[in-house]
């Protein structure tokens, strides 16, 4: 007996997929999910967890809220970036725990 074969992705689920990977191709993108992963942040929360200047965490931000992979929310005078849903911290978390192996 055969096991049956995958499920055949159509090419616009491929192209998603792609455009996902695409967009958490940098470590410091990869870095701002992880933070995410545990609830939302204000930038200048990111900035300190991960080390690296304001300027550079925003433009960041602004490829993932593209990407629609995180949300903003304003809140008084700054804004808090929370995950659109937690599928993408599984996905950056498990690559994450891959490199450390």
């Amino acid at each position: 007996m055969t096991s049956p074969s995958p499920a055949r992705e159509p090419l616009d689920t491929l192209q998603a997929a792609s455009d996902l990977l695409r967009a958490l191709a940098s470590p410091v993108r990869v870095g701002i999910v992880r933070e995410l992963a545990g609830g939302g942040k204000y930038v200048h929360e990111l900035v300190a967890a991960l080390g690296v200047s304001q300027p550079l965490v925003s433009q960041h931000l602004r490829v993932l809220r593209t990407s629609r992979i995180v949300t903003a929310r304003r809140h008084a005078r700054e804004t808090q970036y929370s995950l659109t849903d937690d599928h993408v911290a599984h996905i950056v978390l498990d690559a994450i725990r891959h490199a450390q192996e």
